[in-house]
């Protein structure tokens, strides 16, 4: 991986992190807020899903290095978690490595 592909894969990264949690966040306040479900029942669905999406942020994040930088970025873009402006700025070697629809993602 290029220099410059990496110092924006950080980037990218740290920005589809933000985005990640903001969704999180919003998901587990509708399930908190959720008046129409008893409380202890809200209280399993969102335990539920916040073991569920903490795995998914560890299979998506989990383990800053160039070497799983291709991986994560397929992953990144294949939960719409890049912002586009930042991947127009990746190398076109980069970005076709890194296009989920040619893995089937």
């Amino acid at each position: 991986m290029i220099e410059s592909d990496w110092k924006i894969f950080k980037q990218i990264k740290e920005k589809a992190i933000e985005l990640f949690c903001t969704k999180a966040l919003h998901e587990f306040e509708v399930i908190i807020t959720d008046k129409n479900e008893h409380v202890h029942d809200r209280y399993a669905r969102l335990y539920k899903q916040v073991k569920k999406t903490d795995k998914r942020m560890a299979q998506i994040f989990n383990d800053h290095s160039r070497s799983k930088a291709t991986m994560q970025l397929i992953a990144i873009r294949s939960e719409n978690l890049a912002e586009e402006k930042l991947l127009s700025k990746l190398s076109g070697e980069f970005l076709e490595n890194t296009d989920p629809k040619r893995f089937n993602w």
